[in-house]
C-alpha cells in the first residue's frame, strides 16, 4: 500500500490572463504572433483557481497590466519564503516592467521584498523542498543569484544547471511532490547536476520525455493532490501509484507561451499566510488526509 498523503493548506498568488497574449518568443515553446483564443484562456485559468479553492486553498489575485502579456506567469515574479520576498530581474526585456508590478503588490501586502541584482526568474528557477532551495541555471536565473537567495534567507542553495532550451526553468523539469521529494525529467539536467539529485531524492519519481513536453513537470501538489497536465498520462500513474491524487488542469493556451500550472501559480510562504484569508478568497475546507 502507498503511504497516506496528507494535504497542506497553500497560499497562492495568481494573475488574470486580460492580456496574455504571445507577441514576442523568447523560449523555443513561443512563435511570435501564434493565434491565442483569449476567451479559452481566460476559462482555463478560472478552471485551475476553482481547483485551487476548491481544494481548500487560499487563492489571491495582482492586476494584471496591458502590455506585459506573460504577467500571467506569477512564479516567475519572485520566490517567497518566511514571509520575505526576493523579487525578480528578467532576462527578457519584455518582461522585466513586471517586477515592479509584483513588487508593489508585495510591498502593498505587507511584505519585505529584496530586489536582486543579478538575473533571477523567482520560482520558475527555485524550487523550496528538503530544507534547501533547489535552484536552477543554465537559461535564465543566474548563479549569482543563488547567492542571493541563499545570503537573503538563509537556506542552503543547491544549484542544477539546465541544459535543454526546452526546459529553460527548473519549474518545467522539476517539482516538489512534498516537503521530501521530487519529481523530475533526468535529460533536462546536465551529467553533475542529475549526480545531485539521484544524492539528495533517490526515491524521486522520474519523469520520462513524453511526460515533460506535456507540461507534467509543471505542476502544483499540495503534498497529497497534483495539479498536473491531463496529457502526462504516465506520471499521473506514477503519482497514483505512490499514494498522490492527480488532478488534471487544461491549460493549453498557456503551452504556447511555454507555460502551465505552476507557471501561472506563485506560492506564498511563511507566518503571514494566515493574514489576509477570508471566506472569500478560500473554497471548502483542507480534508485532513488524502482521498
Amino acid at each position: 500500500m502507498p503511504p497516506l498523503r496528507v494535504p497542506r493548506p497553500r497560499r497562492y498568488l495568481t494573475c488574470e490572463p486580460r492580456h496574455f497574449d504571445v507577441s514576442y518568443a523568447i523560449n523555443p515553446w513561443m512563435s511570435e504572433g501564434a493565434p491565442v483564443d483569449t476567451a479559452l484562456a481566460r476559462a482555463q485559468w478560472e478552471s485551475l483557481v476553482r481547483v485551487y479553492r476548491d481544494l481548500g486553498h487560499t487563492v489571491e489575485t495582482v492586476e494584471p497590466v496591458a502590455g506585459l502579456p506573460d504577467m500571467v506567469f506569477t512564479a516567475n515574479a519572485a520566490l517567497v519564503l518566511g514571509g520575505k520576498v526576493l523579487g525578480s530581474r528578467f532576462h527578457a526585456p519584455q518582461r522585466r516592467p513586471e517586477a515592479g508590478a509584483y513588487a508593489r503588490w508585495f510591498t502593498a501586502a505587507g511584505f519585505e521584498v529584496r530586489t536582486p541584482v543579478s538575473v533571477c526568474e523567482g520560482e520558475g528557477d527555485f524550487v523550496p523542498v528538503g530544507g534547501l532551495v533547489l535552484a536552477g541555471t543554465g537559461f535564465r536565473t543566474t548563479v549569482a543569484a543563488h547567492q542571493e537567495a541563499r545570503e537573503y534567507f538563509g537556506v542552503p542553495t543547491v544549484g542544477l544547471r539546465l541544459v535543454d532550451p526546452y526546459f529553460y526553468h527548473l519549474d518545467t523539469a522539476l517539482f516538489a511532490l512534498d516537503d521530501e521529494n521530487v519529481a523530475y525529467y533526468p535529460g533536462a539536467f546536465s551529467p553533475e547536476s542529475r549526480q545531485v539529485l539521484e544524492r539528495l531524492f533517490p526515491d524521486a519519481l522520474i519523469a520520462t520525455l513524453d511526460d515533460a513536453r506535456a507540461f507534467g513537470l509543471n505542476s502544483v501538489s499540495d503534498g497529497c493532490h497534483v495539479i498536473t497536465s491531463p496529457r502526462a498520462t504516465g506520471l499521473a500513474e506514477g503519482l497514483t501509484r505512490r499514494g498522490y491524487v492527480p488532478v488534471p488542469v487544461e491549460l493549453s493556451e498557456f503551452h504556447k507561451a511555454g507555460g502551465g500550472a505552476k507557471c501561472c501559480t506563485q506560492e506564498i510562504r511563511g507566518s503571514s499566510d494566515r493574514r489576509l484569508r477570508s471566506s472569500s478568497s478560500r473554497g471548502g475546507a483542507m480534508e485532513a488526509r488524502c482521498d
